[in-house]
């Protein structure tokens, strides 16, 4: 599955960002997602060394008005990155620790941050429909049951390639 969505996105990118510098900084992106699609699959973990570094970087990269996909609208970028997380994060404390991780916050601040706000809630929000569609074909299965650890990096992953691939709206 890495290897897969890790080598259909950075096939895509070329087609996406024709600026070489721009398609640079998205290529070291992509990568950063597809070593934490690896890293959450096999460890449960999306690690800081990787997500916390994102976050500057994307800020900077945005603010620098280089980015494509946020231009002017900085300010939607860092609301967006602000609020998601939270809207995901807050609701989560009242199922316990795990439920939703803090590596996944610091993922989606990034998301918000490099995606624009409109792009970052149509990642997550396909990253969150495609997580429900899974984890329901696994329940109906029996692969899974409701107490199963079930990891949200990979599928809020997916949602960020989405988000910086999908067609311009």
């Amino acid at each position: 599955m890495v290897v897969v969505l890790g080598g259909l996105a950075m096939a895509a990118l070329p087609g996406r960002f024709t600026n070489l510098p721009v398609l640079a900084v998205f290529a070291a992106y992509a990568l950063a997602l597809i070593l934490l699609l690896a890293t959450d699959l096999d460890q449960r973990l999306l690690p800081d060394v990787i997500t916390l570094p994102m976050i500057p970087l994307a800020f900077a990269f945005s603010l620098s008005g280089q980015n494509p996909l946020v231009g002017g609208a900085v300010v939607g970028a860092i609301i967006a990155a602000v609020v998601i997380p939270a809207v995901l994060y807050l609701p989560s404390l009242a199922f316990g620790p795990g439920a939703f991780g803090l590596g996944d916050v610091k993922l989606l601040v990034t998301v918000g941050l490099i995606s624009g706000a409109y792009r970052a809630v149509a990642g997550t929000v396909a990253g969150l429909f495609l997580a429900g569609a899974v984890i329901v074909v696994l329940l109906v299965a029996r692969r899974i049951t409701l107490r199963s650890y079930i990891p949200f990096g990979p599928f809020l992953v997916i949602g960020a390639f989405w988000a910086i691939l999908m067609p311009a709206a």
